[in-house]
């Protein structure tokens, strides 16, 4: 493999880099506009992306008047978004199969995710890859959006591996400059059709890469795969 780096623990993003569940997410959007009547703008898309349930929730009733308060929002957000974690969601190509030398390699691994517990429980469980993770972490359990390392620090600590070896794999940028930021090594996962480019993900994260079996784990190294 290529130089390879030391590799105790892993904190995985779910949606994007884990499962391929990114529909759920664009689905609500499209929930929204129809119950609103109103289009919503690529900015907006690209606003929501980094907002959590109740943030969205509180936008669309503020800005669009949807709902006759924030919770109607979320329990429609809630509705469809469960539905689709318990029945649709599947793993992203080549993520069980990294997982798997991951858990050959005995590396700690956790989800920290933006999304609520009960859809990624019920989404990792759909894609039958529970088991590889030790710990499930939402940004609604520690009380801090990945704007900030909170979760990231969390994680790492329920884990107990070393910072400099606990490893966070995203596809978002501003939570790979978090990551980054506080002194965790990132892979970044790049999408182009979907405006993540692979030059912006270089800028923030040691490997790049369009899918996670690009990377290898041998004696609690990780690499890039010789190609």
């Amino acid at each position: 493999m290529s130089r390879s780096h030391p590799f105790a623990g892993a904190l995985f993003d779910c949606d994007g880099t884990l499962l391929d569940s990114l529909d759920a997410w664009r689905g609500v959007e499209g929930v929204i506009a129809r119950e609103a009547r109103v289009e919503v703008s690529a900015e907006e898309r690209a606003l929501f992306a980094t907002f959590t349930i109740p943030e969205v929730a509180e936008y669309a009733h503020r800005v669009y008047g949807l709902g006759s308060c924030e919770a109607d929002v979320v329990a429609l957000i809630d509705d469809y978004v469960f539905d689709y974690y318990a029945n649709r969601a599947r793993a992203l190509p080549g993520v069980e199969e990294f997982l798997s030398s991951c858990a050959r390699a005995g590396v700690r691994m956790a989800v920290t995710s933006s999304s609520a517990v009960a859809y990624l429980e019920a989404g990792l469980a759909c894609a039958g890859i529970r088991s590889y993770f030790e710990e499930v972490i939402s940004v609604d359990l520690v009380g801090a959006s990945k704007r900030e390392p909170v979760i990231f620090d969390h994680a790492r600590s329920l884990l107990g591996t070393p910072r400099g070896e606990t490893w966070g794999f995203e596809d978002s940028l501003y939570a790979m400059d978090t990551l980054r930021n506080a002194g965790f090594p990132v892979v970044g996962i790049y999408d182009e059709e979907h405006g993540v480019g692979v030059e912006d993900v270089r800028e923030r994260a040691f490997f790049a890469v369009g899918r996670l079996d690009e990377l290898i784990v041998e004696d609690g190294m990780i690499g890039l795969q010789r190609l």
